[in-house]
């Protein structure tokens, strides 16, 4: 009985953990890539502190400006148009200073983008199958895309904006407070406690907010990708509406915690405006207090209002670039997380390329224990497959064959014990080139939206087109492919959609013959398939098997018969072993009654 709904989607954020200090983490992901393009960085950022500084000395000519036009004389003109033409070219330094700063930071953080993209997808490659199995595509996609863009707002932000704010506001305090001491100080405590009272708000107010609207729109993607992706089963069960209350219940959520978010954000501008409007009083006062009492001319008056709205300007807009400072550390903290998540299985130092001819594999008293499981799986696990032999693995669900398949791939690592193949222990060699020595065919054969070409060359992209097509005549698929109105150029769609089951099990096995490899696993490559395309793949994995070591995961024991050993896993053991028919003779074995049960359901079904 289910206790309660829960979204398909919720499961994927309830066991995720924030990062203990998201900003840290972030500039520190972020702060790696700015080392890295230094000198773009440090252009980028002299360039528009250099131009900022222009804005500081306009109110001082303003002020001479005015100064200068309040006596009518030869002198105070030649002063007002020195005044004019030092505003002039400040103004031309600022444009050109300001240039060089943009083009810079598009340099900079183009380089940055496309540098994450692909550490990013080099990392999701390299992760765990396990990982991938707990992580919907889209989210994944999601989040990288999302941490990628966030990088260009994160660079305007603190280069463009943040970082030009910082040095107009201490450049225009020392200048007014070489003038008076009372408005340089109004003018850097008033700032400053407005742009603390702002970072603490962002921080502790908005940002949480923003975390649990970014996982919500992470969720929502994961949704659609899921409904998307299983398009067939929704419409072979009629269950479309189904899906769409699923979806809006993900939107719901994310609409009210996206809506709370931006309520915040709302409420802490409103605030911002009131306190600058507070200061601009306070400053204004302040400079019309100077006049009065004799201590400031019209035009210093005029250079401290030039001067404030200056940095009026700035200060305007520090909010909302705090704000977007903030949503970017909140939009990269994913990218971040998974940037600082280990890889599962890793190359060990000095890792070298396996020398695999033979296929000799041996199991040497292996130990190993699944995820969080305390009780191990295999325990002093030892068996010997010999080259170029022919073994079957026989078992209930769960009783260990996939883990023994998957630990030959080091797609797990062994918790005791070694493996070795061809004498070499796996655990010491690259994991590329083990694989590359292992060709698979799965059950269900997963193909790329590619060309069948490209899909067949897939183990050897640098196969020649003779090549591919000898292959698919070796897997009974030439046959099929040049029917098809664009032949190898054929695309498959998303995991091979466009080809029925048996057609995509033959471009698999097309796939093993090209990459040729010492090593073949089969996956029952003939289960679920029709009388005709089994004839057709069991012809071709005949032909694939010779001259092989091949494991062949069975589950219909019929597949198994002719091969030169079977192994029979009981609870992670290896509890019984022979040919075919030794293990039909042994009264009681578990191998026997599992072919009597399925000759028994063979002869119902007739």
């Amino acid at each position: 009985m289910i206790a309660r709904k829960r979204d398909p989607v919720h499961s994927m954020f309830s066991s995720e953990k924030n990062l203990k200090s998201p900003f840290r983490s972030v500039f520190g992901f972020v702060g790696r890539r700015w080392l890295h393009h230094r000198v773009v960085f440090g252009l980028c950022a002299l360039a528009m502190v250099a131009a900022t500084i222009t804005d500081v000395f306009m109110p001082l000519y303003a002020g001479d400006l005015i100064n200068a036009v309040t006596v009518r004389s030869t002198a105070s003109l030649h002063a007002a148009v020195i005044a004019l033409g030092i505003i002039a070219a400040l103004g031309v330094a600022q444009t050109a200073l300001r240039f060089v700063g943009y083009r810079s930071v598009v340099g900079l953080t183009l380089a940055m983008m496309s540098e994450m993209a692909r550490d990013s997808f080099y990392r999701v490659q390299r992760f765990a199958s396990d990982w991938h199995a707990n992580n919907f595509a889209g989210a994944i996609v999601r989040k990288i895309t999302r941490g990628i863009w966030a990088v260009d707002l994160l660079n305007d932000t603190i280069l463009i904006a943040l970082l030009p704010a910082l040095a107009v506001l201490a450049g225009t305090s020392v200048m007014l407070g070489v003038k008076s001491i009372a408005m340089g100080s109004l003018i850097a405590v008033g700032a400053l406690i407005y742009v603390g009272a702002t970072v603490w708000l962002q921080m502790r107010y908005v940002s949480p907010a923003s975390q649990l609207s970014n996982r919500c729109d992470t969720a929502m993607g994961a949704a659609l990708a899921d409904a998307v992706s299983c398009n067939a089963v929704v419409k072979g069960f009629a269950a479309e509406t189904r899906e769409d209350a699923i979806l809006a219940r993900v939107v719901g959520k994310w609409q009210h915690r996206t809506r709370r978010y931006w309520y915040r954000g709302n409420r802490v501008g409103t605030g911002q405006g009131a306190a600058l409007m507070v200061l601009r009083v306070a400053i204004i006062g302040l400079a019309l207090y100077l006049w009065w009492i004799r201590r400031a001319t019209p035009g210093e008056v005029a250079t401290v209002i030039t001067a404030y709205l200056i940095v009026l300007g700035y200060l305007r807009d520090v909010g909302y670039h705090i704000a977007n400072l903030q949503r970017t550390v909140n939009e990269m903290e994913d990218m971040v997380r998974m940037e600082s998540q280990p890889f599962a299985i890793a190359d060990r130092p000095g890792a070298m390329p396996a020398q695999i001819l033979q296929g000799e594999i041996v199991f040497d008293q292996v130990d190993f224990t699944y995820g969080k499981h305390v009780a191990p799986l295999f325990d002093d696990l030892s068996v010997r497959i010999a080259s170029g032999e022919r073994v079957g693995l026989v078992g209930h669900s769960g009783s260990g064959k996939t883990s023994f398949v998957k630990l030959i791939q080091r797609l797990h690592d062994v918790t005791g014990g070694e493996i070795r193949i061809d004498g070499q222990n796996i655990a010491r060699v690259t994991q590329e080139s083990l694989r590359a020595s292992i060709a698979i065919v799965a059950q269900e054969p997963i193909l790329f939206h590619r060309s069948l070409a490209e899909n067949i060359a897939y183990g050897r992209p640098d196969a020649s087109m003779a090549e591919i097509e000898n292959a698919a005549m070796m897997a009974n698929a030439h046959e099929f492919i040049m029917r098809l109105p664009s032949g190898y150029r054929t695309l498959v769609g998303e995991r091979g959609v466009k080809l029925s089951g048996g057609e995509r099990q033959r471009v698999a096995i097309a796939r093993a013959f090209l990459a040729d490899a010492p090593i073949l696993i089969l996956d029952e490559a003939t289960a679920s398939l029709d009388s005709e395309s089994e004839a057709l793949i069991q012809q071709a994995v005949e032909r694939l098997m010779t001259g092989r070591t091949v494991i062949v995961v069975a589950h219909r024991l019929s597949t198994v018969r002719a091969l030169d050993r079977i192994l029979v896993f009981d609870q992670g053991r290896i509890v019984e072993q022979g040919t075919h028919e030794t293990l039909t003779e042994a009264h009681g074995g578990i191998y026997r009654r599992l072919f009597e049960r399925q000759a028994l359901g063979l002869m119902t079904q007739q």
